[in-house]
């Protein structure tokens, strides 16, 4: 049987993956890296962090998803692609503290395993794990077992492992799912999936990333996923090989498909990250970019068949990466019911 993926981000990948382990012939048509969410991207695992009081049902999902990632990783075989394996949240004002307390009883309330991996930490042994840190901590969390994946990485080994077991790609765009010559098709296009399915109301969230490069002055990077709460705006530092990446704001942009990032936007991230940790101010500015984030109304992915020939996985919104492997699974299901 032949399955025709369409989208070449991670959620794409990852279930083209998963079908052609199970025997699928899959040819991938991927639109680029400038329509994917999956290129601006920090790749935090972040089910804990997922844990927002209103929010139950995504922070289900994200649980069941995480349990699901070490397979992903052992099929890719690249330690590489772990960027973090723990992340330390931090608050820095009392207000900050607060939050991550009323985070931190939300997560320990919920029927979810991965509750009990979350425990307090005072300022001290923030700064006995993480001495970069500014010392104006107040103390924060620890989540254990709350990675981070660099996502370019994954997004590489992915298709490379795709290559080797013969799936197909075609680096085009399509514009009409009826044009796509296949067994099954699964659309998998992000934004660009409304297009294919009007049937499907997926909206824009815009939201900047920033690369620091790291260079012979610079200390090291952080071995946590820094999850910062600093005068009651979120930001978080996520380690990589050759720096961090700084990130991330989300709002509704003013005009559709724009990806240019704004100024406020990377201004505040740029400061907060600084006061974080102080030590980034030597660091090299290597990129600065923008993404558009498929969400949905409720914040729940929309993982369904469309028709007897289409299946959707789309609307994930700021959890492509955390989500790929749950998706892969429940596309199986629906590839064989």
């Amino acid at each position: 049987m032949n399955l025709a993926v369409v989208g070449g981000g991670v959620i794409g990948l990852t279930c083209a993956l998963r079908a052609a382990d199970e025997g699928w012939r899959v040819t991938v048509f991927d639109a680029g890296a400038s329509s994917r969410a999956s290129d601006v991207a920090a790749g935090m695992l972040g089910s804990l962090g997922e844990g927002i009081p209103g929010e139950e049902a995504q922070l289900e999902l994200s649980a069941a998803s995480v349990r699901a990632w070490p397979s992903l990783l052992d099929r890719l075989g690249d330690p590489d692609i772990v960027a973090a394996r723990d992340s330390l949240f931090v608050g820095f004002t009392a207000a900050d503290m607060k939050y991550l307390h009323q985070l931190a009883r939300f997560v320990w309330s919920a029927d979810v395993a991965v509750a009990s991996r979350l425990s307090e930490v005072s300022a001290t042994q923030v700064r006995a794990s993480e001495p970069m840190l500014s010392g104006r901590s107040q103390g924060g969390y620890l989540a254990r077992g709350e990675m981070a994946v660099d996502n370019r990485r994954l997004l590489r080994g992915l298709r490379d492992a795709l290559a080797d077991i013969g799936a197909e790609f075609v680096d085009e765009p399509v514009t009409d799912l009826a044009d796509v010559r296949a067994d099954q098709t699964l659309l998998a296009a992000g934004l660009d999936s409304s297009k294919l399915w009007p049937g499907v109301q997926i909206y824009e969230a815009k939201g900047e990333i920033i690369r620091l490069r790291r260079n012979r002055w610079s200390v090291a990077p952080p071995r946590h996923v820094i999850r910062g709460r600093i005068d009651n705006r979120n930001v978080y530092l996520v380690p990589r090989i050759d720096g961090v990446v700084v990130g991330a704001t989300q709002y509704e942009p003013l005009e559709p498909d724009n990806r240019i990032p704004q100024v406020g936007g990377v201004a505040d991230l740029l400061v907060d990250a600084c006061e974080i940790m102080p030590g980034l101010r030597t660091y090299d500015l290597a990129e600065v970019g923008a993404g558009l984030r498929p969400m949905t109304a409720d914040g729940l992915p929309v993982i369904e068949r469309v028709d007897e020939r289409v299946i959707a996985a789309v609307g994930h919104g700021r959890n492509g990466i955390l989500l790929a492997p749950y998706t892969a699974d429940r596309v199986a299901e629906l590839l064989t019911a």
